[in-house]
C-alpha cells in the first residue's frame, strides 16, 4: 500500500516494525497471550454494560492490512495458546477526556477496544450492528495494552471477551476472499494478517 512502510511480509512484518516504530518494543504492547489460570480476579471492576445508540450508518472498506467496519452514531491475541478462526476489534475513544479520536489514539487512557473472537459454526451472522457483535456472555479479560498495528500507540484499554462469537463457514469464506492488493497488483489474498504476542513485561 503506497505511503506505508510496514506489512506482513518477509521484509516488513512484525519482527520488524521496532526499525520504525521503537515503541513495538515498549512495555505494554498487543496482543498478549492471555493464560487464563495466571490471570488476578480484580473484585474492584464491576459486570460490563454496553449501550449502543441505534446505528444511522455503515460503512464497510478494505484498508489493505484488515476489514474496517465504521459506525456513524455509534486474531490477534490467543488465549491459552489456542487461536480463533478471525478477531473483531470495536474500538472506542474517550470523547470525555478527548477532543478528537487523534488526541485519545496517542493518550495512554484515550482508547477502549473490544476484543471479540468469532469461531466457525453453521450459524450465519445476520446484522453488523455492533450490539449483535457481542458474545451473549459479557465476562471479559482486561488489560493495558497498545494498537496492534502501527503506530503501535499504548493508548489502549483492552476488553477481551472470554466467549466467542459463531459465524458461519460460508461467511468465514468470504473473509478469507479479501486482497492485500490494489486492482492493478497481483492478486495477494489477506491471509495471516496478525501480530505474534508480545512480551507482558510485568503485566496480570
Amino acid at each position: 500500500m503506497p505511503g506505508h512502510n510496514w506489512g506482513y511480509g518477509e521484509e516488513n512484518g512484525p519482527c520488524f516494525w521496532h526499525k520504525d516504530y521503537p515503541i513495538a518494543q515498549g512495555d505494554r504492547q498487543s496482543p498478549i497471550d492471555i493464560i487464563p489460570s495466571e490471570t488476578v480476579y480484580d473484585p474492584c471492576l464491576p459486570p460490563l454494560t454496553i449501550s449502543y445508540e441505534c446505528c444511522t450508518s455503515i460503512n464497510i472498506s478494505n484498508s489493505g492490512f484488515s476489514v474496517v467496519v465504521e459506525y456513524d452514531d455509534a486474531e490477534q491475541g490467543p488465549v491459552d495458546g489456542k487461536t480463533y478462526a478471525c478477531e473483531l476489534h470495536l474500538v472506542h475513544w474517550n470523547a470525555s477526556k478527548h477532543q478528537t479520536f487523534g488526541e485519545a489514539a496517542v493518550a495512554p487512557d484515550g482508547l477502549a477496544v473490544l476484543g471479540i473472537f468469532l469461531e466457525g459454526s453453521t450459524a450465519n451472522l445476520k446484522d453488523l450492528n455492533p450490539k449483535c457483535l457481542l458474545p451473549k456472555s459479557l465476562n471479559y479479560w482486561t488489560y493495558l495494552g497498545s494498537l496492534t498495528t502501527p503506530p503501535l500507540h499504548e493508548s489502549v484499554t483492552w476488553i477481551v471477551f472470554k466467549e466467542p462469537i459463531e459465524v458461519s463457514e460460508k461467511q468465514m469464506e468470504k473473509f478469507r476472499m479479501l486482497l492485500f492488493s490494489e486492482e492493478e497488483e497481483e492478486e495477494k489474498c489477506m491471509e495471516n494478517n496478525f501480530r505474534p504476542p508480545q512480551p507482558l513485561k510485568g503485566r496480570k
